[in-house]
């Protein structure tokens, strides 16, 4: 079964295996998802309403995580999401149930490492191969990687490591990982606590990385390596914009200094050397940057009908802001912001990921069991913003 609650904005979240969940469905854009029954709005639910006259309730749609760290929508409209301390989870949000699809025994339980990222291929339904970063135990020293499953009948198998020692540490770790347009998978890598990595080339850590789906390098990425960009400290959200094809990240600064970036191939965003308002030839500078630090981690484009306002917003989760960051976009100039907001600020702790779901609705997870946040008995939670009449 599922509960619902009003609350405003995204903030998706999973826990431990209890999961009351509502309708959601694929947010892979090519085949058509499995139909899902529209949400009811509970009696007496919260209304929140955005500057521009949007409202909106919240519906919880699961509770009881252990730190949800990625979630990913598959197109018969079930919901993946990665749990950090190891295991990758599927919510059936019409049946209103859950299930441990894999546990990953060697994954890193270690300040912010652990199980992170989740993709699904752009052709899962005809392949089912499902896509993971992680932090892994090392004998040697532990490394993050990304390793292909294919899914059946809810659990994942036929593991096979597609790229490994990407720097690791209990710090930095990044960890998104997504699919662009051209089919190939983008893995954000932070500096691994060692800032000097971020301007070696040579090195995985403090990059934007691009991979084929066999974990081979695309031909035409800048350094004959999986590097696409450098100079990076520790990005979480990446996604590109539904009108341009421009990729947009969201970075972890340092003491402040969070940044909105717009990623181009070879560049170098600068850091340790230059951050916040700071330049430097050859380097670029942030379109936007957040001081005190709002701790943003996984960030979406919205894609959906159910919000007209919405189209082609960038929203990003905070963790330390404890909200969801909606960013207005100029259409006239489509590389400069027009105008931010904070939604569900403080209403629901540390939000780690936000996604536009295939339903048309906004769906985010908090990330309140972390060890850095007040965690409440149904914590941590996945909700979802529904429009209000």
């Amino acid at each position: 079964m599922w509960s619902s609650v009003a609350v405003g904005v995204l903030a998706l979240v999973l826990a431990t295996d209890v999961v009351r969940t509502q309708a959601c469905s694929s947010a892979d854009p090519s085949p058509s998802p499995a139909p899902i029954p529209a949400p009811t709005p509970a009696p007496n639910a919260e209304v929140f309403t955005t500057a521009d006259g949007v409202r909106f309730t919240v519906d919880v749609v699961a509770t009881n995580l252990q730190i949800p760290w990625s979630l990913a929508f598959a197109p018969d409209g079930r919901l993946f999401v990665t749990e950090r301390p190891g295991r990758v989870r599927i919510v059936d949000l019409t049946a209103g149930r859950t299930a441990t699809a894999l546990t990953l025994d060697d994954s890193l339980r270690d300040g912010e490492a652990g199980t992170l990222g989740l993709a699904l291929d752009p052709s899962f339904s005809s392949n089912r191969l499902v896509y993971v970063y992680y932090t892994a135990r090392m004998s040697g020293g532990n490394v993050n990687r990304v390793v292909r499953y294919r899914e059946v009948g809810g659990q994942l198998g036929e593991r096979i490591v597609l790229l490994d020692n990407v720097p690791a540490a209990g710090i930095h770790d990044g960890g998104r990982i997504r699919f662009g347009s051209d089919g190939l998978l983008y893995i954000t890598a932070g500096d691994a606590a060692s800032s000097s990595l971020a301007q070696d080339v040579a090195s995985l850590a403090g990059k934007i990385l691009r991979i084929n789906r066999d974990g081979t390098t695309p031909r035409d990425n800048p350094f004959s390596s999986p590097v696409y960009s450098y100079g990076h400290r520790n990005p979480q959200g990446i996604d590109w914009h539904p009108a341009t094809g421009d990729l947009w990240e969201s970075e972890h600064g340092n003491t402040g200094n969070d940044e909105i970036n717009v990623i181009e191939r070879g560049v170098n965003y600068g850091w340790p050397r230059i951050e916040g308002s700071q330049t430097m030839p050859g380097m670029q500078t942030p379109i936007a940057f957040y001081n005190p630090a709002i701790a943003p981690s996984g960030a979406s484009f919205y894609r959906g009908q159910r919000f007209p306002a919405f189209a082609n917003n960038f929203f990003v989760a905070a963790l330390r802001g404890m909200h969801i960051r909606r960013i207005r976009i100029d259409a006239a100039s489509p590389r400069r912001i027009a105008a931010q907001e904070l939604l569900l600020e403080g209403r629901f702790g540390r939000i780690r990921d936000v996604i536009s779901g295939p339903d048309g609705l906004l769906y985010f997870s908090t990330s309140n069991t972390d060890g850095r946040g007040s965690a409440t008995a149904s914590d941590d939670r996945i909700a979802r913003l529904v429009p209000a009449s």
